[in-house]
């Protein structure tokens, strides 16, 4: 079995392959206040839910975007597995031709879903991750990371509007029936999926005409089951491409 771990802001995402199959999937709240031995004790538990066993993975690859957490997610697995799990970052192989100011810069998960996408020859390609941020990553015809936008995600949002105004409820996140909400939590709900779907597809309008060639729309991440569906441009929800991009450059470097 090969472990691969997505450590994000919000959630930390396993997945355990055997071969080409996706065994499972766990998902652990993000916390900053964890030991080594706590993570652990959790990883192995979590795994089990699913009736894998840990410890006899032949292996484990990390992408974080959470620099604080590294060393300690990275620790935990190893005391798990007994060896060291591959970290993506630069001098790391992933195949990937990244063309911004500084590829040092690209976060591990970007990278990986970049990956995971070329490697399916979907490019030119838009990859709207939607979590904690809304990223948008532009890959152009010739399979090179050109760049992203940034936007906050759409829980982010939620929470700054219940944070900072005493009138706005908090929702849940899903479409009302219509796009005029006709009561407060209607009109929250509204901007937050119309709203986060026409910014979709405005950038995606905008990337277009600067790269010169209609990109194919790939969603994923927490969100995108939620607000794809209402994207003018219907993207493909692809939930794992992040796990699928880390299994791929586990591959790419392990000898």
């Amino acid at each position: 079995m090969l472990l691969t771990i997505d450590v994000g802001n919000s959630y930390i995402t396993m997945g355990g392959w055997s071969g080409d199959k996706l065994s499972f999937v766990a998902e652990l709240i993000t916390s900053h206040e964890k030991s080594q031995d706590q993570y652990a004790v959790e990883f192995k538990s979590v795994t089990a839910l699913y009736g894998a066993d840990i410890t006899k993975a032949d292996g484990a690859v990390i992408s974080s975007v959470v620099p604080e957490l590294t060393p300690v997610i990275k620790g935990a697995v190893s005391k798990l597995l007994n060896r060291r799990p591959l970290l993506v970052g630069p001098g790391v192989k992933t195949g990937l031709h990244i063309a911004i100011d500084n590829p040092a810069q690209l976060g591990a998960d970007l990278a990986a879903c970049a990956v995971a996408a070329v490697a399916a020859g979907k490019f030119p390609c838009i990859i709207y991750d939607l979590g904690t941020t809304s990223t948008l990553s532009v890959i152009d015809s010739e399979g090179r990371y050109l760049g992203a936008v940034i936007a906050a995600g759409v829980g982010t949002t939620l929470e700054m509007f219940t944070s900072h105004t005493a009138l706005l409820p908090h929702v849940s996140i899903e479409a009302p029936k219509s796009v005029i909400g006709r009561n407060s939590a209607h009109s929250v709900q509204s901007g937050l999926v119309y709203g986060t779907a026409a910014m979709l597809d405005g950038l995606a309008d905008r990337i277009e005409e600067e790269i010169g060639s209609t990109p194919y729309i790939i969603a994923t991440g927490g969100r995108a089951a939620q607000i794809a569906p209402y994207c003018r441009r219907k993207p493909e929800v692809c939930e794992h491409l992040l796990l699928e991009g880390l299994k791929l450059i586990y591959e790419r470097n392990r000898r």
